[in-house]
């Protein structure tokens, strides 16, 4: 697995939860709390979009704490991430910008 692919899969859980939050009959605590809201349909498009922003920032952050190139809870150090075979996953930093850093055009696959 190189970086590309370990962030596609970041992305595909973002997308993941994206979608359980914001499902009306979903599961979650989430979206029951998101159903209780009992928000419009231009206000439920609102909501989804600032829960997505939350989730690109929030994989941005821990991807880029993993890769050294930012702190995480204030201590930043360098992770060394690698596959279930030991194969060093390389390149997190860049895909992740690639990913997560853009005006929402799907970079991460």
């Amino acid at each position: 697995m190189n970086g590309k692919e370990f962030v596609a899969n970041w992305d595909a859980l973002r997308a993941e939860l994206l979608a359980s939050f914001m499902a009306p009959e979903g599961a979650s605590a989430v979206a029951a709390k998101v159903r209780a809201m009992g928000l419009s349909d231009a206000q439920n498009d609102q909501l989804r979009q600032v829960l997505d922003g939350v989730l690109k920032d929030t994989m941005v952050s821990l991807l880029m704490g993993l890769d050294g190139a930012a702190s995480i809870g204030g201590d930043q150090q360098q992770f060394t991430i690698s596959d279930e075979d030991g194969n060093v996953i390389d390149g997190i930093e860049e895909a992740a910008w690639a990913c997560f850093a853009h005006d929402g055009t799907d970079l991460c696959g």
